[in-house]
């Protein structure tokens, strides 16, 4: 059964940090691009940040410097490590992930940037 667990959302300050964890299982975790996306109300889900299967990542400019993703094959996990939050990165943020035409979403793990 294939799965991904998000974890690690929650309420921060503006400037503050939150560090998101994706947990896989079910599938060859390695072989595939990891993604993170975002969907804030009344907006479209996009694309935060991506990791390859080579260890290759790209960033949305929006979060271009602030946000850093990184993942542990070994441990079928993908990590996002968000630094100076700002109230517009307020959002649910799913895990993703793909290979050719398979993919995979997780729940989704909400973080809100408020003071």
């Amino acid at each position: 059964q294939v799965q991904l667990v998000e974890s690690g959302g929650g309420l921060v300050e503006p400037g503050g940090s939150l560090r998101l964890s994706c947990a896989a299982s079910g599938f060859a975790f390695s072989m595939y691009v990891m993604g993170w996306y975002r969907q804030a109300p009344g907006k479209q889900r996009e694309l935060v940040a991506s990791s390859t299967s080579g260890g290759s990542t790209d960033y949305a400019d929006s979060v271009e410097g602030r946000f850093t993703i990184s993942r542990d094959n070994a441990k079928k996990t993908v990590f996002l490590q968000m630094n100076s939050l700002k109230p517009e990165d307020t959002a649910v943020y799913y895990c993703k992930a793909q290979r050719l035409t398979t993919t995979y979403w997780g729940q989704g793990t909400q973080v809100t940037v408020s003071s």
